[in-house]
């Protein structure tokens, strides 16, 4: 955790591409959430651009939608929304021998929650999410093999 964001990294066996197209099709987060939180989405296209929004179905001990819009977005390299509360889901791929790095952060700097989230230390659990994430990911892409 560095100030008010939460980061991790992995690298999988897949080019950025495909990474990509995972991470930008809303319809298949619940795929790789490491969270637990994520049902399906409800609304959106098969395939985010900047701007776009999408709804979707979650649960947090009860179950509840929220909509998300995406704030970055750079083809096969970085996309990331938010939620109402202004915080910033990120995912951030970089090539690399033998695939691409992974870097996911939840970024609440400019959140007028942010206080709230960091009493309720949620940005905690969410540091767990996103390892779990990462995770999956690697479970979904494969690992690079070791030389």
């Amino acid at each position: 955790m560095d100030g008010r964001t939460v980061t991790s990294s992995v690298v999988v066996a897949a080019p950025a591409a495909e990474v990509f197209a995972l991470l930008a099709n809303p319809h298949r987060h619940h795929e790789f959430d490491g969270s637990g939180t994520v049902r399906g989405a409800t609304s959106g296209p098969e395939r985010l651009a900047l701007g776009d929004r999408f709804g979707m179905d979650m649960k947090m001990r009860l179950p509840y939608r929220i909509t998300n819009r995406v704030v970055e977005f750079e083809q096969d390299r970085l996309i990331g929304w938010c939620h109402p509360a202004r915080a910033i889901w990120r995912y951030e791929l970089e090539p690399v021998d033998g695939g691409t790095r992974v870097t996911e952060t939840f970024d609440f700097t400019g959140s007028p929650v942010a206080r709230g989230i960091e009493l309720f230390g949620m940005h905690k659990g969410n540091a767990k999410s996103i390892r779990d994430t990462l995770r999956r990911l690697q479970t979904i892409f494969g690992s690079p093999a070791q030389v």
